[in-house]
């Protein structure tokens, strides 16, 4: 076979390296303007778009919020999140499975961030693609739910290791699952010792106040 030339052009690398900068540019807008942004993680049906709720109603006489639902397709939690009273805005990827900053960006100058103190973005349900791109974001959060075990950071080490907050959602329904709590904890810590864990039942409430007060600690410092 004859031998060519050829180049092998490192187009991941690449892509992140551009999005890493323009993820650095926006977080320093988002600080000017003294906008917190949340990038909020998880698998699908894990509980995000309820404990979206549930924290909306913790904070909402407390600090304007607004919302970025991220999809690939589809309005139902834009439509679900309306309810709340919160500015809301459904953000469809054109199937991919992910958030990059500069679609981050796209939301933020549709939906308009000009005295909004908390910006939640919920990113599309996936453990994989989201903890692979920076999305400018001032903190990362993810939710894990008792019914998808308690394996999960062995199997998806990344999303853990970037998240500063995992929430532990549908703890009410514990004694249905074999699901060690302990056990979640210790290995998120192995892979992020200053990684901040909340158990949660964001349809009961439980754990709710102690994750608001996680996010008004957060805001304060990013508009301090």
């Amino acid at each position: 076979m004859e031998d060519r030339e050829y180049k092998v052009y490192e187009i991941k690398k690449s892509v992140f390296e551009d999005n890493n900068k323009e993820a650095d540019q926006l977080r320093a807008e988002l600080k000017e303007k003294k906008t917190f942004l949340l990038n909020l993680m998880s698998s699908p049906g894990a509980g995000k778009t309820t404990t979206l709720k549930a924290t909306i109603a913790a904070l909402k006489d407390e600090m304007n919020i607004a919302v970025m639902e991220a999809d690939i397709d589809s309005d139902v939690d834009a439509a679900t999140i309306a309810t709340t009273g919160a500015k809301v805005i459904q953000l469809h990827t054109g199937g991919m499975c992910h958030l990059d900053a500069g679609m981050t960006r796209q939301g933020i100058e549709q939906i308009g961030i000009e005295g909004i103190d908390l910006a939640i973005l919920e990113n599309v349900g996936n453990l994989v693609c989201p903890a692979e791109f920076d999305t400018g974001s001032s903190k990362n959060a993810m939710i894990l739910s008792v019914p998808e075990g308690d394996d999960k950071p062995l199997k998806y080490p990344l999303m853990f290791s970037i998240c500063d907050v995992l929430l532990i959602n549908k703890i009410d329904a514990m004694d249905y699952f074999d699901f060690d709590l302990k056990a979640v904890e210790e290995r998120a810590k192995r892979l992020n010792p200053d990684i901040e864990v909340i158990p949660i039942s964001a349809r009961n409430g439980d754990g709710i106040d102690k994750w608001a007060d996680w996010l008004r600690r957060s805001v304060k410092e990013w508009q301090s």
